[in-house]
């Protein structure tokens, strides 16, 4: 039986398949070498994309690295490239017969929520891997996002033990603001893959990480 991939908390890095093919290999695989817990490829691919290939690749370097792989948005692409699972970024875009699906794939399925609470106890029923909120700070790429009250997060923690990710504007000298928060990990986008150096920025984002744990 295939062993199915977890994630528990750390970095959790989101990349945007966006940007130009060569240099985000480059940076992903710099990146990977300080070990994520997670890589997501978010839904923002480029008109007409050679999307078969650019993901091909992708899970070439994550598996090579030992890193889970999952698909923003797209839980029909989960099995045809046999990804480690779907990221959604609303829970009504799934339901629960489709999670348990997943969970039978042995597949990891996660999603964002933000300040409704209903919204996330409906995903804990469900039974998600995990939670992630968006957005903890003002950010250049959450502009979708509202800015997540403190209290919600720590109302959600009272409902569950499951990993809860914290996203939106969050870099290495903001995490301390974060404190007060129990929470597993964090999600980054630009705060590594904008970085000239994406293992120093991950490897600094895992020392305050640590630091704040401590």
């Amino acid at each position: 039986m295939k062993t199915s991939a977890t994630i528990s908390g750390g970095l959790y890095l989101v990349i945007d398949p966006s940007k130009e093919e060569t240099l985000l290999l480059k940076s992903l695989k710099q990146a990977l070498s300080a070990k994520p817990c997670a890589v997501q490829i978010w839904d923002n691919f480029p008109e007409k994309p050679p999307v078969a290939g650019l993901i091909g690749k992708i899970k070439v370097l994550c598996k090579a690295a030992k890193v889970p792989l999952l698909i923003n948005n797209h839980p029909e692409w989960v099995e045809l490239f046999d990804l480690d699972g779907v990221h959604f970024d609303e829970i009504n875009q799934f339901s629960e017969k489709c999670l348990k699906t997943f969970h039978d794939m042995r597949k990891i399925v996660g999603v964002t929520v933000n300040n409704d609470l209903k919204t996330i106890k409906k995903a804990v029923d469900f039974g998600v891997d995990y939670l992630s909120f968006c957005s903890m700070f003002p950010s250049s790429t959450s502009t979708s996002c509202e800015l997540v009250d403190f209290e919600t997060v720590r109302k959600t923690r009272e409902m569950t033990q499951n990993p809860i990710f914290l996203a939106g504007g969050i870099s290495p000298q903001n995490l301390a603001d974060l404190e007060s928060l129990s929470f597993d990990g964090i999600a980054v986008v630009s705060g590594v893959m904008s970085s000239e150096d994406p293992k120093a920025a991950i490897l600094n984002y895992q020392q305050s990480l640590s630091t704040l744990n401590k």
